[in-house]
Parts: C-alpha cells; structure tokens; sequence
C-alpha cells in the first residue's frame, strides 16, 4: 500500500495596484474595501502626503497619497483613481486609513516561495515599507506592510487629525492655536 503525501502550499491573497508607474501590493486581509475616488476634506497644516479627511458612512478617515509620501511623481485624479481603505496596526490599536492609489488591478495569490527579498536599490520606496517583491508579468510588484507605511508618530498625527474633523463635523469646538503676536 503506498501512502500518498499531500504538501500543502500556504497561500496569501494581495491586492495590487498602480501607484505613479510602480505596481504595489498590499495583504488582502489589510483592505476594508475599495471606494471611488470622491470628494477629500483638506485639514490645514497637514504634511503634503496627507491629503485630508473623508465622510465614510458617519466616520472620519484620513487620506493618504502613499506616491507622495514616497516621494514619487504623483498623477492627477482619473476615472481610475481610487482609495483603498485598510486598517494598519501600531501598538495593539487599530486605525483605518484611506490610500490614495491610481487604480486597483487584480487580486492575486503568492506563496512564500513567489515573493523575492527587497533588493539593495531600484526602487523609490524605502526598504522599511516593503514586505518583498514579487514578479508579475515582466515586472515586479512592491509589497507593502500597511502597518510599517506610517510610522507611529505619524498614526497618531493620523488620529489627531480624524479626531479634530469629527469634532468640527459635530459642531463642538476644537482647540484653537492662538494668534500669531
């Protein structure tokens, strides 16, 4: 009798999508959903790559440029233009964030032996972002870790912004800075 041994291949599902000419990807289990892109509530005094806040069913979400957070050209809203809504995990807390991307395009599976390490160079993303590689087509897909995008500091910068918009949206006052003497 000859026993047949079944080797199982774990494998993790990634949503990809363009953002400037690179192809991302992101673990599919970080994505809340996938929104059009609509109007963004700018909050003044917000770094750049912070593009505001949205109204997403009664709560306050913060938006993202991830291309000019990483310091990549960015391109102009299209009918492709969409933002990704994930949650991203620093200090046993989670926070939902919204990710400016140029378009969404597949879902694809990838096992451990399907993604590369980071090489030295090449791409415009720092290293500490990034999960891997891995090829698609002729090119490669960048993976990033939502949860390393952002740095604390910059979550918590996040979460003080939701919390200043919620406040104006239901009428109480936020803190004022004083006049500049």
């Amino acid at each position: 009798m000859t026993v047949a041994t079944k080797e199982t291949v774990e494998l993790e599902q990634y949503l990809t999508f363009l953002l400037s000419s690179e192809e991302c990807a992101i673990s599919i289990l970080k994505v809340r959903e996938i929104i059009e892109y609509d109007t963004v509530t700018i909050v003044p005094k917000m770094p750049p790559w912070v593009r505001g806040v949205i109204n997403l069913r009664g709560a306050v979400v913060p938006v993202v440029n991830l291309a000019a957070k990483f310091g990549m050209q960015e391109k102009p809203v299209s009918k492709t233009t969409c933002i990704v809504i994930v949650e991203a995990r620093f200090e046993d807390q989670g926070t939902i964030v919204g990710l400016i991307v140029d378009g969404v395009s597949q879902v694809m599976e990838l096992s451990a032996e399907d993604i590369q390490p980071v090489p030295d160079f090449g791409t415009q993303v720092e290293m500490d972002y990034l999960l891997g590689m891995a090829q698609v087509g002729r090119r490669f897909a960048l993976l990033l870790d939502v949860d390393k995008v952002l740095t604390t500091e910059e979550l918590l910068d996040l979460g003080e912004v939701s919390s200043h918009a919620e406040n104006a949206l239901t009428g109480e006052r936020a803190e004022e800075e004083p006049p500049l003497s």
